[in-house]
């Protein structure tokens, strides 16, 4: 089993791994860090398809675009939605990457959310090597997070962590290497912002955009309440009137928005609780809830869901960057590869 991972321990390789979100995607090359940490947004030309921008360029243009232009996202929910738009995002970034560390021809490791499809993963395999990947494998998102955030996933005690993305939120308990029992659900960061944008419309007649959206989330989205309640100043176009308009919206309001996709998550670790063995369950008790993504940043959340399943919840350092830092430190140690070879997959 550890002569397939032997690449990973040879100086000639050239390492690189990738976590390919719905929101944002990373590029890290072994000994060097996160060299790439961009939007995972393209801008094509309407009628003939031709990439204009991607990235950070592209993130720019969303909602600013001319009837000519989209600036769309090729993931969906974790997974390839279009599997060109999603080609060229990745070439794009792989030689963004290589030009910033002079690597070429890298062999790459890309974070999956669990659970996707064979044909989802044969996709993610194909963008890579038309990317320009001399060899491709994957590694599901739950236990490179894990090991991003510097759990011990190969001891026998059990930990539990909870990674809220752009697409999906990954809620999963790992022993010993493997993955125990995880569930994976596609409501997470991008859910919130749509949520917030439904919450304008229905209740305000204003149609606000996506950055907006994530703004007020980023500025006033609680899960539990702040100890002053907040407000923010928001712009958008009045659905009634065709005009721009301004208002102000309350931290609470957003609060009572959001408690759907809220309640979802939490609802999805108590049922992997359910699930979990009486012996991992009695170490999460010890071990607590450790809760990484970007949707762990969302103000109160540790809190609340340390409320609703009388577990301690904790957040990881850095915890947009989890995946991507565990893709690095697999890469820079064959035998942590070894022992949790059931997350990883490769192309047969």
């Amino acid at each position: 089993m550890k002569r397939w991972f032997n690449w990973f321990s040879k100086s000639d390789y050239q390492n690189m791994g990738i976590d390919l979100g719905t929101a944002n995607t990373l590029v890290v090359v072994h000994d060097r860090g996160i060299v790439v940490q961009e939007p995972s947004v393209v801008a094509v030309e309407s009628s003939t398809k031709e990439v204009l921008a991607i990235g950070n360029d592209a993130y720019l243009m969303v909602g600013r675009t001319p009837s000519n232009l989209i600036a769309i996202r090729p993931l969906k929910d974790g997974v390839i939605a279009d599997f060109t738009m999603t080609e060229h995002m990745i070439r794009s970034f792989i030689k963004k990457a290589m030009r910033v560390s002079g690597l070429s021809s890298p062999r790459i490791l890309v974070g999956i959310p669990w659970g996707i499809t064979e044909l989802e993963k044969r996709a993610v395999f194909d963008a890579s090597a038309n990317a320009g990947a001399t060899e491709t494998y994957l590694i599901d998102e739950p236990m490179a997070a894990a090991v991003g955030a510097g759990l011990s996933v190969d001891s026998p005690k059990g930990h539990m962590i909870v990674d809220i993305g752009g697409g999906t939120t990954e809620v999963a308990v790992i022993s010993m290497g493997g993955l125990v029992t995880c569930k994976s659900i596609r409501i997470a960061g991008i859910e919130m912002d749509d949520t917030i944008v439904s919450h304008c419309r229905k209740n305000y007649n204003l149609l606000i955009g996506e950055r907006m959206a994530e703004s007020i989330k980023i500025e006033i989205g609680s899960a539990y309440p702040f100890d002053e309640e907040r407000s923010t100043t928001v712009r958008g176009r009045d659905l009634l009137s065709g005009l721009p308009r301004t208002f102000t919206l309350s931290s609470y309001e957003i609060r009572d928005a959001l408690s759907e996709p809220v309640h979802a998550i939490i609802e999805s670790i108590k049922l992997t609780l359910e699930k979990t063995p009486p012996e991992l369950a009695a170490d999460i008790m010890d071990t607590g809830i450790v809760m990484m993504g970007g949707g762990a940043l969302l103000h109160g959340l540790c809190e609340y869901v340390a409320q609703e399943t009388g577990v301690r919840v904790s957040r990881a350092p850095d915890p947009l960057l989890c995946v991507a830092v565990g893709t690095q430190r697999i890469l820079g140690d064959p035998n942590l590869m070894a022992t949790i070879h059931s997350s990883i997959f490769r192309r047969r």
